[in-house]
């Protein structure tokens, strides 16, 4: 069993507060009447358990959690082929390189691209 709780009755949503995809998100989510939990990884860190969680919940490797093109990313680092924990330690102690905003809703779990994306099924 996994460390992050999810429910079908709200919408977790790990996101960082700079984003403009997931102010669109949010605002998508309130207009559609969708009740959502709202974690700022900025603000809250996760956990290497729960990064790990949240790439076997989207079917990738944690390297890929990672936009290595992102200026958040390319301001400070060089690409990098590192090991599953490396990215664990990059993300946890930079978690605006992260890829997000990502949605959980019972077992779907959904990298949001675009905000309507928070509906798939």
């Amino acid at each position: 069993m996994g460390e992050i709780a999810t429910s079908k009755r709200q919408i977790t949503l790990f996101y960082h507060s700079r984003s403009s995809c997931a102010k669109q998100t949010m605002a998508y989510a309130k207009a559609e009447g969708l009740p959502l939990l709202l974690i700022d990884i900025l603000k809250t860190p996760l956990t290497g358990n729960q990064i790990t969680e949240l790439a076997d919940r989207l079917g990738i490797e944690v390297k890929d959690l990672v936009n290595q093109d992102y200026p958040a990313y390319t301001h400070k680092f060089e690409h990098h082929d590192l090991s599953s924990e490396d990215w664990i330690k990059m993300i946890s102690h930079n978690p605006d390189i992260m890829k997000q905003p990502i949605a959980l809703w019972g077992n779907k779990t959904i990298l949001v691209e675009t905000p309507t994306d928070i509906i798939k099924k």
